[in-house]
């Protein structure tokens, strides 16, 4: 599997179970999308009236990290998101008139540090054991309305798991036919329920 860039970073972290495993064949990788968190259509979205335009910053972290080959990567993808939802006139990445400013931020956590060292277990064992490696998403919004109002933080936590060699699908999970399709499916679902969140705010306006 080639990796493009570094928000794909939690897949390197099995490099050394593949190559363990790679003279007897090759090994089972499948990635699949925590499924605590649900897609939020914007139609249930609470629409300002009226409406104004945002600058929209956003930022990709590992473990706390700036990121920011993931943060080119997908920023445009946010972006996107924000202005097809319709909370506001127009998305910017300048500033805007009334001053209004979106932060967001996704910060890659690993939700166990111990599951890459798990993995030399299904190496040892040619795949016949298998191990699933976990990584964490904590997605926030800070949302500033134009002045004067009150600042809106809102948070998000969502998962990305990959199951390697004979390893039972992990419950509480959606398959993903590939990497970026779990990417994309995370993410896309982290910024709908944090933008579903901002504007059932009282002070969204």
């Amino acid at each position: 599997m080639k990796m493009k860039s570094d928000w794909r970073r939690w897949a390197l972290g099995v490099a050394t179970l593949v190559a363990a495993v790679a003279m007897t064949g090759c090994v089972s990788m499948k990635p699949y999308v925590g499924a605590n968190v649900r897609e939020v259509p914007a139609s249930e979205f609470v629409k300002p009236d009226p409406s104004h335009a945002v600058q929209v910053l956003f930022n990709f972290q590992s473990k706390g990290v700036d990121n920011a080959r993931a943060t080119a990567n997908l920023k445009a993808r946010v972006i996107d998101q924000i202005a097809a939802s319709k909370l506001f006139d127009s998305v910017s990445d300048a500033p805007v008139a009334g001053g209004a400013l979106l932060i967001v931020t996704v910060n890659n956590v690993p939700l166990d540090d111990h599951e890459f060292a798990k993995g030399f277990a299904t190496g040892l064992t040619l795949g016949l054991a298998g191990t699933v490696a976990g990584d964490g998403y904590i997605a926030t919004a800070k949302y500033t309305p134009p002045a004067p109002a009150s600042v809106i933080a809102k948070e998000v936590r969502h998962s990305i798991y990959t199951t390697i060699g004979n390893h039972a699908p992990p419950p509480n999970a959606m398959p993903a036919a590939t990497v970026d399709e779990a990417v994309s499916t995370m993410l896309h679902q982290a910024i709908s329920n944090l933008l579903n969140d901002v504007s059932h705010d009282p002070a969204f306006k």
